[in-house]
């Protein structure tokens, strides 16, 4: 049984996580927040460098990057508050985070620079992530099915 110091220290302990929390959320707003003013400079910087209106490739590649990374900190974001409000981390939100991320390095990857070998184990990082995220997913359905069933019957 447990004793009523051993309960306010735990109250104490899940009280300074939601502070930590609240605290990188707030940083991970400001973050975020910095992060689209970035991509509107650079957006407007390479829409107004000659010629005007015309992006090249490099700068489109820069600009799909910083758009998924300011992606990866929304999500991110939604995770904390998720843990925030349920005390729970949804595991197939961190498997598309991600993916989202390596999504990113394979967008501005440049494959020349890079051997074989390198390339394929990038392959596989993404193969593995896309299977997770399928088993994660899948099981996450047939609890909330198995569950509802429970309830219902």
């Amino acid at each position: 049984m447990l004793t009523n110091e051993l309960l306010a220290m735990l109250e104490n302990l899940k009280n300074f996580e939601k502070l930590i929390t609240l605290l990188l959320i707030g940083m991970m707003v400001i973050v975020v927040a910095l992060s689209v003013f970035e991509l509107g400079w650079i957006l407007y910087k390479d829409i107004m460098t000659p010629p005007v209106l015309l992006l090249e490739i490099d700068e489109l590649f820069e600009i799909f990057g910083f758009f998924l990374m300011v992606l990866i900190g929304l999500e991110l974001i939604e995770t904390m508050k998720e843990y925030l409000i349920s005390g729970k981390i949804r595991l197939h939100v961190i498997f598309a985070v991600a993916l989202i991320a390596i999504s990113r390095k394979v967008i501005i990857l440049e494959p020349e620079k890079y051997d074989s070998l390198t390339l394929i184990g990038i392959a596989v990082i993404i193969l593995s992530l896309v299977i997770g995220y399928k088993i994660v997913k899948s099981l996450e359905y047939s609890t909330k099915t198995t569950s509802h069933d429970h309830a219902d019957g």
